[in-house]
């Protein structure tokens, strides 16, 4: 889908293996860091490689697949997704900027989860495949066309750069109220959209 030759010259990589502990706490469902809208990043410079390398090690740590900065308590619109963990030579996905320029009529159904809201799985309706324009962790300008889980997985971390959350997205009440529940989070932090 996005690997091509356009991934090849990547100076961020960090090993995929989980750490004894997370670099950067991920925050959780109820924390107003989740709520606050992303800034724009005007600079590409060696300290935000150093911090997408520890939002990387959090991420491979956490197990996940995607991690927007907002979820470790940074405000700024930047990315990180790799959806082929056991592969070390595949690398990551750094989106800085992201903006999603098209987005298909097709939608889709299809579970998701979220590094900030641990255990909780629910259907999310979405569009299939979207073309993003971001730039690269060089400051490149790149454009990509996504479908699938990679589709997915970046309008889900896009949605965390403006305070949204999957679960906002919900709209089986029984099944989010039951599910939050039984994962100790409260009802009043989900802010629908309907």
């Amino acid at each position: 889908m996005a690997r091509s030759a356009e991934q090849g010259n990547r100076t961020v990589h960090v090993p995929k293996e989980p750490l004894a502990e997370s670099p950067l706490p991920i925050h959780t469902l109820g924390a107003r860091e989740l709520r606050t809208a992303a800034r724009r990043i005007s600079k590409v410079d060696e300290e935000l490689r150093d911090l997408v390398r520890d939002m990387l090690r959090s991420m491979y740590t956490a197990r996940g697949i995607g991690l927007a900065a907002p979820q470790v308590g940074v405000q700024k619109q930047l990315l990180v997704i790799d959806l082929d963990l056991e592969e070390a030579a595949t690398p990551p996905l750094v989106l800085i900027n992201p903006e999603i320029t098209a987005a298909s009529a097709s939608l889709n159904t299809y579970e998701e989860g979220c590094l900030s809201i641990p255990k909780v799985y629910l259907e999310v309706v979405r569009p299939s495949t979207v073309e993003v324009s971001f730039r690269d962790d060089q400051g490149r300008p790149r454009r990509i066309k996504a479908d699938g889980l990679l589709a997915r997985c970046i309008q889900h971390e896009m949605d965390h750069l403006n305070g949204v959350l999957f679960v906002d997205r919900v709209t089986d009440e029984l099944s989010l109220n039951e599910e939050l529940r039984q994962h100790g989070f409260e009802r009043h932090h989900v802010e629908s959209i309907r």
